[in-house]
């Protein structure tokens, strides 16, 4: 048995029989459609056949139409026009898109974003100052600025006209500027999920006049990277500016895909795992403006030079993020007991890199998770924060508002600054709130399993089919499969040997499983297992062939697991006996040494014992019922059987009843026989082994058929009259010879089977009363 370390939701309810044919698509591919509340064939065609058609009038988000008549006025006027981003990677393609698109109209605008660092995030006031001494009469924000109350009164002090697009929570107080546009403040706008970038394409098209496509491939990078809702309009926006960016001719991102390695399609797992943490990488370190200037660039080699220094920054960036999210757990895990929510403050940390921190206790802790940089000077402590599914992290800090000099953010992650002193309060607060409203389950991770297949359902084709519903993300989550099997094999792979690799066989079906990081599983997992696992499934290209195989996120063994070490030396090194599982060795001998010095229990005292994760079989019973009332009582998780055999009954030849008359007509003609002098000759002549005639002798002395003296027979005159089977030795080496076929010369099935019967046998009496 082996425990999933995740919580499995099943989120589906009819089999695959049970689904109809629709538009020519698997039943599989319905079901996925199915469970995302896509069943009619209309609504089906749409999602598959995406059309940017589909996109909403620009006009239904408030204040947009003042925003195109005051950019129209300001570019007629020769006014100057200030963007005003954020550091992030949605906030660097936001920035781009506005730039580009205010350019196409013949403004004169810069763009400008804060330093995470001196000036944090956000709109400021000094940044505002320098925006009017350098002639600039409007701002426009991008990705940032619902929360600028006090800005926006110095931006009205100032004389100049701000104007807000953001996708961020709405606070309580919305600031008093020229203009916002925010879909969560526009109740006529059909869709209230955009991404900051995706709210600048919408005024982009506004200003425009147009569907600016050239700004689709911008518009994708900051979508997925942000996490935002794949649905409805961003799964418009990232299916197209995906196409797009696979073509690219924009400077900046092809020497970026170059540095990356990065070829041919591209799809949101190159936007997550590669371009997004590179563009991110920069605002964490430093200034963002490189990225910025990157997106923007016409010169190829301008362009490279600016990639290989962000893609440095991103190196850099990945060792800070391991120093510091090994301290982090360290501190972690020397605190008296586990806080429902997480808080780790040090000073010295980088701020920038505190959200990647979080998110990584986040998965190591199972918990909502705040990572907080100390600035000594000040005592101010400035970080972010990630949550689990359950616990709204937005909502719930909110709660405790006056804690913070600043906050911000979403529900499952939020950026905040604090003073040093509140941080033990914070602390408190958000303990109890956890303690309200979260449950034991809820602390688990949560895996929702699309459906449950079998091998040979699946196909390059089905997974060609349910790639359709890319791309995946948020609010359309890459499916997850159950798959039940025993893997024909498991082995360690990767230069540390830290990941698994299964095959799983079924007729002619074959499908390859890599489960990465978790290696340590390997020797809890008995070969033939009768395994679940949860994964992804994918097409894995190598050298021009095509196979299926599935990206294992969890697994789990249901029933008891046997592990196989029977005639095996060296136990020691041999047999894994996880430190956190209680073990006892079972010995029906008196042996002394068991491996890693396990306690040995005879018999009686196994049954007796306290419940035990599994036990370890060290030799072999006289009758297989010994064992198998052991096993009956205990019902172990694991069994290993550890035991050896130095002279096998089995293997030599089991006298028959010819062999015993042979042996006595024999005596009866020559009157007597010296087993010890001439057994050796008769078991050569015969082609018997010596060990027969041995025991062909002690069997008829014990049945008083003859008398034995120093090795000498003679007949008794008067044998009495006895059958085989009443000789305790006959009896005994029948019963041995059925011990070693049924437990040692047994193939793994059988023997599993054979355990089996014991592992069930009492629960069925149990149910029928007996």
């Amino acid at each position: 048995m082996l425990q999933s370390k995740m919580r499995w939701n099943f989120t589906y309810e009819d089999s695959l029989e049970e689904v109809k044919p629709v538009n020519g698509l698997k039943p599989l591919t319905q079901q996925l459609l199915k469970n995302r509340g896509i069943i009619d064939p209309a609504h089906i065609d749409k999602f598959l056949h995406p059309s940017l058609e589909d996109l909403h009038d620009p006009f239904l988000m408030g204040g947009m139409q003042e925003t195109v008549d005051r950019v129209k006025l300001a570019v007629q006027q020769g006014e100057s026009i200030l963007v005003y981003g954020d550091y992030d990677a949605d906030g660097v393609s936001s920035t781009t898109v506005m730039l580009e698109a205010l350019k196409a109209m013949g403004a004169d605008c810069d763009f400008y974003i804060p330093n995470r660092f001196s000036e944090g995030y956000g709109p400021n006031e000094d940044a505002f100052i320098f925006a009017k001494d350098s002639g600039f009469s409007v701002i426009i924000t991008v990705d940032t600025g619902i929360a600028a109350v006090h800005e926006a009164e110095v931006a009205k002090r100032l004389g100049m006209d701000l104007i807000i697009t953001d996708h961020h929570e709405v606070q309580e107080t919305l600031p008093d500027a020229f203009a916002i546009i925010h879909p969560k403040t526009s109740p006529n706008y059909p869709f209230q999920e955009l991404a900051g970038v995706g709210v600048a394409f919408k005024v982009a098209e506004a200003l425009l006049g147009r569907l600016p496509e050239e700004l689709l491939e911008l518009t994708a990078i900051g979508t997925i990277a942000d996490l935002v809702p794949l649905r409805d309009e961003n799964r418009l926006l990232a299916y197209f500016g995906l196409k797009a960016l696979s073509r690219t001719e924009r400077p900046g991102l092809r020497a970026l895909k170059e540095i990356c390695g990065v070829d041919g399609e591209i799809n949101e797992e190159t936007i997550g795992f590669t371009i997004g943490p590179r563009l991110n990488a920069v605002g964490r370190l430093q200034d963002a403006g490189p990225a910025v200037e990157l997106l923007i660039s016409n010169d190829k080699h301008e362009a490279m030079q600016l990639a290989e220094f962000i893609n440095q920054l991103n190196q850099e960036r990945q060792k800070i993020v391991a120093d510091i999210a090994k301290e982090a757990e360290e501190m972690v895990l020397s605190q008296n007991g586990m806080n429902r929510v997480i808080i780790a403050a040090k000073e010295g940390w980088n701020p920038g890199v505190l959200g990647i921190v979080a998110s990584k206790l986040v998965r190591k802790f199972d918990r909502p998770a705040i990572v907080l940089g100390i600035d000594s000077e000040t005592q101010a402590a400035k970080g972010s924060a990630r949550s689990i599914d359950a616990f709204d992290l937005f909502q719930n800090c909110m709660e405790v508002r006056e804690r913070f000099t600043h906050f911000g953010g979403h529900a499952q992650a939020a950026g905040m600054t604090l003073p040093v002193e509140e941080i033990a309060g914070l602390q408190e607060d958000l303990n109890r709130l956890a303690a309200e409203k979260l449950s034991a389950e809820d602390y688990q991770q949560v895996l929702d399993i699309a459906m449950t297949i079998e091998i040979d359902d699946i196909t390059l084709k089905q997974i060609e089919e349910v790639n359709q519903l890319q791309p995946f993300g948020v609010g359309n989550p890459k499916p997850l499969f159950r798959v039940q099997q025993s893997p024909k094999e498991i082995r360690l792979i990767g230069s540390r040997k830290n990941h698994l690799k299964l095959q799983f066989q079924k007729a002619k079906s074959r499908l390859d499983g890599i489960a990465f990081g978790m290696g340590e599983l390997y020797q809890k997992l008995s070969p033939q297992a009768n395994m679940e696992v949860v994964g992804e499934l994918g097409i894995n290209e190598w050298n021009g062939r095509k196979n299926v195989q599935v990206m294992i996120k969890d697994l789990k063994v249901s029933e008891w697991q046997l592990f196989d070490f029977r005639g095996s030396k060296q136990l020691d090194k041999q047999i894994p006996l996880p430190e956190n599982e209680k073990y006892a060795a079972l010995s029906f001998h008196q042996m002394e040494h068991a491996p890693h010095n396990i306690p040995v229990l005879s018999p009686t005292e196994m049954m007796e014992a306290e419940r035990l994760d599994g036990i370890v079989v060290l030799d072999l019973p006289n009758r297989l019922e010994e064992l198998g009332e052991v096993v009956n009582a205990c019902k172990p998780g694991k069994i290993f059987a550890c035991y050896r055999i130095e002279d096998s009954a089995f293997l030599k030849t089991w006298p028959t009843r010819d062999h015993f008359k042979f042996f006595y007509g024999m005596l009866m003609k020559r009157k007597s026989f010296n087993v010890r002098t001439e057994g050796e000759q008769l078991a050569a002549r015969r082609g018997w082994d010596k060990s027969m005639v041995d025991f062909i002798s002690q069997v008829f002395f014990e049945l008083e058929f003859v008398k034995m003296e120093d090795g000498l027979l003679t007949i008794n005159a008067k044998p009495s009259q006895k059958d085989l089977q009443e000789s305790v030795l006959y009896r005994e080496k029948q019963y041995q010879m059925k011990v070693e076929q049924k437990l040692y010369f047994s193939t793994f099935r059988e023997l599993k089977d054979w355990f089996n019967a014991y592992m069930e046998s009492v629960e069925e009496e149990v149910v029928n009363g007996s």
